[in-house]
């Protein structure tokens, strides 16, 4: 089920070395060439492993040693770990109550252009961004018949080529969301040029959101894909999250192209889990749920960022850690009062609203006095390295459980979301969705809401139960303007009763070094 993870191994013996990670016009440094490493066909399906490989491990030797990007502990900068923090820690979800540098500053909208975790974002991204570009570079039309590639692995690098498209055109889609104004740099520009200009925001975007246009077609159809590899459905689901963030993004709303996108994803072979924990457990990849997910292997792709991070920080206090199928807990990660108050009943295992139902009360103080105390703040091991049957993971260290970056409850808020913001769309079916993922959560009709009550107040609060702990959250309070300058919640603003922050927070500062390394960049108002 998860074949690309014998893929990524393979493609962790051509990992390509980057001596300026955040420079791409830099050509990436390996110790290969394109001389000799594409005379193995297997070589092209290795590298596009490799891009896909970047978005979960952090190094070529995993868990650590010869580290993707430098200036910041390994674990800490794997891709979807900091992914996670920078769109969890500043919301009324989550707290992470170490004293790390730059920590303390993500959970109370407190950081700078020096914070370590921003920055280190840039590069991921970036180094991401390089990757594709190097594959494209080496995968046109006159590479491939310079060296007399057969027709049907020529065939098999055209998916291929599409693939490192759409990977690129989503860590540029996570470029514009945090920092707003960036370089635009593809295959076409010349490399070892003089530092790239800095684009627009909506330049970015109308880039983005014309490669995924134009990938469409050379992709499987939607839900066809081999498992964590990606097909038309997350592309789809990809544009409905742009186009749902449009008004953000361009000031321009497209709640119609939102819907017009979730409708393909709704209309594929995906369907609502009739167990919603199986979502976020060690044999997630069974999930009919799922439209894409980040695939993670206990044997076979180890990396202290992740999953492993996100199970382990989670748990703590008198939690017992081998219920999670971990060896210990790292007493880091806690709810904030605000995403507890969500649920009517307070969740816990005796709640009606199942959702909540991993929720750990046990010792701990829902007001949250002091971040760096763990007993302050309810427990959320929503992930967790046990099978829904209750089986260990196969490493208790590293856990087997797959990242969930697109779902199908997701794309059923999206398209309530777009009818209420006048996309168009039927009111009736966006009331059944909403309600199908409510049945679920209570076991029957007894959460069902009515016409009245389905708003957009009542959407965001519905996407903080149903997409709780997911990385979503901060994008959200934007798209609804209660990020910053309106919304208050626990530590917003360093102060435990919360305030509001400048709206330049809705923006993370471009890091300090890129500002020395590239005159043509102009940092983000307010930093």
């Amino acid at each position: 089920m998860k074949n690309i993870l014998r893929t990524t191994m393979v493609a962790a013996a051509m990992t390509l070395a980057v001596a300026g990670c955040t420079d791409p016009t830099v050509a990436p440094k390996s110790s290969v060439s394109s001389a000799n490493i594409f005379n193995d066909p297997g070589s092209y399906r290795a590298y596009v492993a490799k891009i896909y490989a970047g978005l979960v491990t952090s190094g070529i030797q995993g868990p650590s040693g010869n580290p993707d990007i430098a200036g910041i502990d390994e674990g800490f900068g794997q891709y979807f770990r900091m992914l996670w923090e920078l769109n969890e820690l500043p919301t009324d979800e989550a707290v992470l109550g170490w004293g790390d540098l730059g920590v303390a500053d993500l959970n109370t909208q407190q950081w700078s252009s020096n914070n370590p975790f921003t920055s280190a974002m840039y590069g991921r991204i970036y180094y991401q961004v390089m990757l594709a570009n190097d594959f494209l570079r080496q995968t046109t039309d006159a590479q491939l018949a310079a060296r007399n590639t057969p027709p049907a692995l020529a065939a098999q690098i055209k998916q291929y080529r599409a693939e490192a498209r759409f990977l690129r055109a989503f860590s540029y889609w996570h470029g514009i969301d945090f920092y707003g104004d960036i370089p635009l740099v593809t295959e076409n520009d010349v490399l070892g040029a003089t530092p790239p200009a800095q684009s627009s925001r909506a330049t970015v975007y109308n880039y983005i959101v014309s490669e995924l246009n134009a990938i469409r077609g050379d992709l499987p159809a939607v839900g066809a894909a081999q498992y964590g590899r990606v097909d038309q459905g997350a592309v789809a689901m990809l544009l409905a999250k742009l186009y749902l963030n449009a008004a953000v993004y361009t000031g321009t709303a497209n709640a119609a192209g939102a819907l017009t996108e979730i409708q393909k994803v709704i209309a594929g072979p995906y369907q609502l889990d009739n167990n919603y924990r199986r979502m976020f457990s060690a044999d997630n990849n069974t999930s009919p749920e799922l439209i894409w997910a980040i695939p993670e292997d206990g044997q076979n792709i180890q990396t202290w960022g992740g999953m492993t991070f996100l199970v382990h920080a989670a748990v703590g206090g008198s939690m017992d850690p081998s219920k999670y199928g971990i060896n210990g807990g790292w007493w880091g990660l806690r709810l904030k009062p605000e995403a507890v108050a969500l649920f009517a009943d307070g969740g816990g295992p005796n709640g009606a609203d199942k959702r909540a139902s991993f929720f750990w009360y046990p010792g701990q103080n829902v007001q949250m006095n002091s971040i760096g105390d763990f007993s302050q703040g309810i427990g959320a091991p929503k992930f967790t390295n046990m099978t829904s049957t209750g089986t260990p993971g196969s490493d208790p260290n590293f856990p087997d459980t797959d990242y969930p970056m697109f779902r199908l409850g997701d794309a059923y808020l999206i398209y309530a979301e777009a009818v209420l913001r006048g996309g168009g769309g039927s009111a009736a079916q966006a009331l059944g969705y909403v309600n199908a993922l409510r049945d679920r959560a209570y076991g029957n009709a007894s959460g069902e809401i009515n016409a009245s009550q389905l708003t957009l107040d009542f959407i965001l609060a519905e996407r903080g139960r149903e997409l709780l702990w997911e990385g979503q959250r901060r994008m959200d309070l934007i798209r609804f303007g209660k990020f910053s300058a309106a919304g208050v919640w626990a530590w917003k603003g360093n102060v435990q009763a919360g305030k509001t922050t400048g709206a330049y927070h809705d923006l993370y500062p471009l890091p300090a070094s890129e500002l020395l390394a590239n005159p043509k960049l102009k940092q983000n108002t307010g930093y």
